[in-house]
């Protein structure tokens, strides 16, 4: 697929067969990588044929892993009309894949049994705390669906009763918060204490030293310290990033996921740098009025939350009806855009807004792309994608509270990095620092790495 390692064909380095470890009992047993894979994509789906590999290769086992995922957005979506036996012929099944939609066949395959969404604060689409839940074979329509009725998956129509579901694999999803410490001349560090359990991020003085000449990060990791950008504009003020609300939750699930971790056979740790500042590149693709028509037709009303199981089938059956007449209008238009398309879909209920939306886009456009404005309309249903450009300062409390989360965290298998700049959700002109700096916070926890550049040309041999 594209942006795949000219290394991907190869099997895994000698030096890697002979060293085994026993992941306990009668479970396989499995091999150990000398330096730490860090796998780096363009695009996010793209991380999943190396973790197939490592499964592959007995480095992680087939079932029972452990995922931990940074990022602002879940990529926790399905295929929607993906046949669910599809996760069997992996070479079809990464080529179905999206950036939103590449993590739950895995789990429907029997390889993810536990994901944690670590996400910033802006990012809100799964409400925090734990969910468990099924994941299948919808016998009806032989796609995958799940038993969770978070507005998330409903909006999404992927929602389905449990008797409905054949080969049912559970799933256990944490949901947390990561929110950025504060540093400060009278923080200090203590080892007695978690780090990842502090309300706030503990350094010492020659931190605060570093924090005062502009580099807060240049003494608080190994390494040199990165040049940096200029600050960009954000959403919310700086006094956001501090410890406040679901604090004591958040540490009390950070406990529960460690011990989790301890007992299961293995993890893999994967972060998208849009984690640390991200865009909603619609908002910038459309008008304002644009994108409020587009909220308009897309948008899911959240039902009550005492419904019935037959009320949310219902809730799901014409929540699917409103996206399929979307997706047909649209495509409608892309076979032609004259008056009479237009007034005759907007002469269908909720669809009144559809001629100034097209108006709209034909003043501006010599020739509207229809597919994508249904894309952008996907993604307005019952709140908006994440759009929070981080300053240089958010970006290095966050680059903190990640390398004090993971300090606390057993050694991950293998690690997987996206940067999603090409789509313009990890700002591009913030992208490269980030890496950087992510990559200089695995070198100082787990020692030298074995880094794959995929997204690059000149990525360096395996």
């Amino acid at each position: 697929m594209p942006g795949t390692s000219p290394c991907s064909s190869k099997s895994p380095p000698p030096e890697s067969r002979g060293d085994m470890s026993d992941s306990g009992g009668d479970r396989t047993r499995l091999r150990r990588y000398p330096r730490l894979p860090v796998w780096v994509v363009e695009d996010h789906q793209e991380v999943l044929p190396f973790i197939y590999r490592a499964i592959g290769s007995k480095h992680l086992p087939t079932s029972n892993i452990s995922f931990i995922h940074f990022d602002s957005h879940p990529d926790l979506l399905i295929p929607v009309n993906m046949p669910a036996d599809t996760v069997f012929d992996k070479e079809t099944l990464f080529g179905e894949l999206s950036i939103e939609n590449w993590i739950m066949p895995a789990v429907y395959a029997g390889h993810f049994s536990h994901i944690v969404w670590l996400h910033p604060t802006w990012a809100q689409q799964i409400r925090e705390g734990k969910h468990q839940f099924l994941v299948g074979k919808d016998i009806s329509t032989t796609t995958i669906r799940v038993t969770s009725t978070d507005y998330y998956f409903l909006s999404d129509g992927l929602f389905v009763p449990e008797d409905q579901l054949e080969n049912q694999k559970p799933l256990q999803l944490d949901v947390i918060v990561v929110e950025p410490g504060k540093l400060g001349d009278n923080q200090h560090d203590s080892d007695s204490v978690s780090s990842a359990k502090k309300p706030k991020l503990a350094l010492g003085s020659r931190e605060s030293t570093a924090h005062a000449n502009g580099n807060p990060c240049s003494e608080g990791l190994p390494g040199d310290a990165v040049t940096p950008r200029r600050d960009h504009a954000c959403q919310e003020p700086p006094c956001s990033c501090s410890f406040v609300g679901q604090q004591g939750q958040s540490m009390a699930r950070t406990g529960e996921i460690l011990e989790m971790l301890k007992n299961g056979d293995a993890f893999v740790l994967d972060i998208d740098l849009d984690f640390f500042s991200v865009k909603n590149p619609f908002k910038e693709m459309f008008t304002q009025d644009e994108y409020k028509i587009l909220q308009e037709l897309y948008q899911f009303k959240k039902p009550d939350s005492n419904l019935t199981e037959e009320d949310l089938v219902d809730v799901v059956d014409s929540r699917t009806r409103q996206l399929e007449d979307l997706e047909a209008l649209f495509a409608d238009l892309c076979d032609g855009d004259g008056e009479e398309t237009v007034q005759r879909w907007a002469s269908n209920p909720g669809m009144e807004s559809l001629v100034p939306l097209v108006q709209s886009l034909k003043k501006r456009m010599e020739v509207p792309d229809y597919e994508m404005v249904h894309q952008a309309g996907l993604t307005c249903d019952y709140s908006e994608l994440p759009h929070h450009i981080s300053t240089e300062e958010e970006i290095e409390y966050l680059i903190q509270s990640v390398y004090y989360l993971l300090k606390s965290l057993p050694k991950p298998t293998l690690v997987t990095i996206a940067r999603s700049s090409l789509d313009d959700y990890c700002p591009p002109e913030q992208v490269d620092t980030i890496q950087e700096k992510v990559l200089r916070v695995l070198h100082s926890l787990y020692g030298t790495l074995d880094t794959h550049l995929v997204y690059s040309e000149e990525s360096p041999p395996c």
